[in-house]
């Protein structure tokens, strides 16, 4: 458990690092609202310095979206929240990965190794070590969110520092604006139910193919992106609707009061489209990016399971 521990911790920091600039642009492609929204409804939120001006501004792509973000931050702006995100990532996979190795250990013991069975038991794991590690990191996923939709080019810059935010967030929101879009993040345990499973089915398809346990990097990244490709595509829309509700401060001229109002809303004002923004990006991020986290893992694991091979 303290392997998988290390492991998942070091992978969870090369990955938010490389991939940061990435994650800001999905960030601000997602939390925009569409074009079709009314008047009325496209209102800042009342202490809207939280979103900053995500609301006014349009980000239109992943060049656009790069472009500004150039245009108004620098180099800096591509690394907003990378604080929060670095100490999100840290914990997130620490105890994904500590989780999700201890219940598969503990499910293989009481039941027999069919294929099925051990299909089942990835899910059973995957979930329980998503939802573990989902509800242990929420608040640093908020502020990561709110820090990662400031620009410069506002009006009032709402977070100086994470400190800050953390202080902020609780003075205004209390306990409760730590756990924002909490419900649709648990939703998005359906995401690790999809893609931990498939990557050890791939992982065991490419041992039979190649006829040897010890996979190659090429081949433990050719494995983790074709799971994490098709976990994406499928169980996106959670993910803009966690930003969503992440984004909103307490108070006044709230747009979503809850998971079920943000669907009708994103729905009504923006269509299916709307549950995809900034997917393309999304994928060109998290792809590598889990790939990358997976490889990572593997490869201390086996150091510190085997160091004599290594």
């Amino acid at each position: 458990m303290h392997s998988s521990a290390i492991a998942g911790a070091c992978a969870g920091l090369v990955s938010s690092v490389l991939t940061c600039p990435l994650d800001v642009v999905k960030t601000r492609l997602q939390a925009q609202e569409g074009r079709r929204r009314p008047a009325a409804l496209s209102t800042p939120i009342a202490d809207a310095s939280a979103i900053s001006s995500v609301e006014t501004q349009r980000y239109l792509g992943l060049r656009g979206t790069l472009r500004k973000i150039w245009a108004d931050d620098g180099i800096r702006g591509f690394y907003r929240g990378l604080g929060p995100t670095i100490f999100g990532y840290l914990p997130t996979w620490a105890i994904y990965f500590s989780v999700y190795d201890s219940c598969k250990t503990i499910l293989a013991r009481d039941v027999a190794g069919s294929g099925e069975e051990d299909f089942v038991n990835h899910i059973v794991s995957a979930m329980t070590a998503g939802a573990a590690s989902t509800v242990c990191t929420s608040p640093l996923w908020v502020v990561k969110t709110r820090f990662m939709l400031q620009s410069s080019r506002s009006s009032v810059q709402r977070y100086r520092h994470t400190a800050d935010a953390f202080v902020q967030i609780y003075r205004s929101e209390g306990l409760r604006g730590f756990y924002k879009g909490l419900l649709p993040s648990l939703l998005g345990v359906s995401h690790v139910a999809v893609q931990f499973p498939l990557y050890e089915s791939f992982k065991s398809l490419a041992r039979d193919r190649v006829g040897r346990d010890d996979l190659t990097a090429a081949e433990i990244l050719t494995c983790s992106s074709s799971a994490k490709m098709i976990a994406s595509v499928t169980t996106y829309p959670h993910e803009v609707l966690r930003t969503r509700l992440q984004m909103q401060p307490r108070g006044q001229g709230r747009t979503y009061s809850g998971v079920l109002q943000a669907c009708k809303t994103i729905a009504r004002d923006e269509g299916v489209r709307g549950f995809y923004k900034g997917m393309t990006v999304n994928l060109v991020r998290t792809v590598p990016s889990s790939a990358l986290t997976i490889l990572t893992y593997e490869l201390i694991m086996q150091h510190l399971t085997h160091p004599d091979a290594a």
